[in-house]
């Protein structure tokens, strides 16, 4: 493949990933989410379009994800390479830590549970497999988030009404989760206490790919009466050597 053919397969990839966390938006709207003039934006629409990946609805003046999108999507869900990578990782860490973890992945605002592997004698979580939670509350979802472009970040969080409450913490404006996610890019890992389930208490660290968009996060949860603050370093450590060795394993590149 040449030079000048990469840089158009990542732009496409870029497209379908706004595309798939976003639904059907306007060129206008893709061009600046992507940074790319709209011409740029509308030969390469015009291509995907050719190949299936992307459909125009002509009456919204939107773009959205074609049925190829769809085909790659449902073969990936068969197969479930992220789940089979991961699962080990995951089952290691909580040998090493004795607390229960799980992995998520960002879905629009929300984070989607995946996997959950409960440590021994630890109760159950709120992060039960295929449970959905407001991503800027939860660990996974701040850390994923703070992978994201800025542009993303503020498409997926325009107004206040994006900014669900669980328990009455967590950030309530664009403002006060770009503050959150400036702190999580800052320590390296994400956390959140007692914002989803009170008196519990999570880290996560971002699962990303070769060019630096979160694909997964994975986390730890754990009681933050019987936790002193120099268990949780440990347990952002060992979170964060867990989600490195699942980047290894999916991508094939140390971090």
């Amino acid at each position: 493949m040449s030079g000048e053919q990469v840089p158009g397969a990542v732009r496409a990839l870029a497209a379908l990933r706004v595309l798939a966390a976003h639904g059907p938006v306007p060129a206008a709207q893709l061009a600046r989410m992507l940074d790319l003039p709209r011409s740029t934006t509308y030969h390469l629409l015009a291509a995907m379009i050719e190949q299936g990946f992307v459909v125009h609805l002509p009456e919204e003046r939107r773009y959205s994800l074609g049925v190829g999108a769809f085909e790659i999507g449902t073969a990936y869900t068969r197969q479930g390479p992220l789940q089979r990578l991961a699962r080990p990782v995951l089952a290691r860490l909580v040998d090493n830590v004795g607390e229960s973890a799980h992995l998520a992945v960002l879905h629009g605002r929300e984070v989607l549970y995946l996997i959950e592997e409960r440590a021994a004698g630890r109760p159950p979580l709120v992060t039960d497999v295929g449970v959905r939670l407001p991503a800027h509350l939860t660990a996974s979802g701040r850390a994923m988030l703070a992978a994201l472009p800025p542009a993303q970040v503020r498409a997926l969080f325009s107004d206040r009404t994006a900014f669900v409450q669980r328990e009455g913490g967590g950030p309530a404006t664009l403002s006060q989760l770009r503050s959150v996610l400036r702190q999580t890019r800052s320590d390296g890992v994400a956390m959140e206490d007692g914002e989803v389930t009170p008196g519990f208490a999570s880290v996560a660290s971002a699962v990303v790919d070769a060019s630096g968009l979160p694909v997964a996060a994975v986390a730890i949860t754990f009681e933050t009466t019987r936790t002193p603050p120099e268990s949780r370093t440990h347990l952002a450590t060992a979170t964060t050597r867990a989600a490195q060795t699942l980047q290894h394993r999916l991508t094939g590149r140390r971090p």
